[in-house]
């Protein structure tokens, strides 16, 4: 990953004057950015060139928001902060679900919009290589998660491949099982409470994860109050 001065954030956003003020601000902080004011634009121009991450807007002239960011998860990686005017709860909440790392709300200051772009950047940052030289695997309750390739197999052999968020909250409960997590803590302490809303709704769609095929996600705990819990045992090779 680069680092900040010289990632590259994209700007999907239609009105012109918000466009500037995510524009000015991104410049600010030291990160080259490209403006799109529509989806298809964005999604011609990525297959040229790929951001380090995008800021999308759910509103935009020529197609849904929610369209354009399905078609980024299933076809590339990179960070994904929705930028909404959107008050209905439902929007950001899908647009979490479909893969988006994090939301902001339109108006917002320059420095949350500055710290949850950070936030999701260190989230794509490479994985140390690992000190026994090959690709750590886990097995909890029937399931194998490949941690170099994302790679979930379930308890009758079929193949999931997770998202990054999701994989990297994976390995935060598989390498500390049967001990309650909090919020910063699944988060790796890259964020705080205040700056990341959404890690309910990632514990939940990774659960959701696990229940595909008839299977059970009940070994992710809630400890109401204090975070979440994975209870099963965890082998490594």
């Amino acid at each position: 990953m680069n680092d900040k001065a010289q990632a590259l954030i994209h700007v999907v956003e239609d009105d012109e004057g918000v466009a500037r003020l995510i524009a000015g601000t991104l410049e600010r902080f030291g990160f080259r950015h490209a403006v799109f004011s529509s989806g298809g634009d964005f999604l011609r121009q990525l297959r040229v060139q790929q951001p380090d991450l995008a800021i999308l807007d759910l509103g935009l002239p020529d197609m849904d928001g929610m369209e354009v960011l399905q078609q980024l998860r299933s076809r590339y990686r990179f960070g994904l902060l929705i930028a909404t005017g959107r008050e209905d709860t439902h929007d950001r909440v899908m647009g979490l679900e479909l893969g988006a790392d994090d939301y902001v709300v339109k108006p917002f200051e320059p420095r949350e919009l500055i710290a949850r772009v950070r936030s999701i950047l260190r989230r794509y940052q490479p994985e140390p290589p690992d000190d026994g030289g090959g690709q750590r695997v886990a097995s909890f309750a029937g399931w194998r998660f490949e941690c170099a390739t994302h790679r979930l197999v379930s308890p009758d052999g079929v193949e999931d491949t997770l998202s990054l968020a999701e994989s990297q909250l994976l390995i935060a409960f598989l390498e500390r099982p049967n001990q309650i997590l909090s919020r910063e803590q699944l988060l790796s302490g890259r964020d705080v409470s205040a700056l990341d809303r959404s890690i309910d709704l990632r514990v939940s769609r990774l659960r959701k994860r696990f229940e595909q095929g008839g299977h059970s996600g009940k070994f992710i705990k809630t400890v109401y109050g204090a975070g979440y819990l994975l209870a099963t045992p965890v082998s490594w090779r």
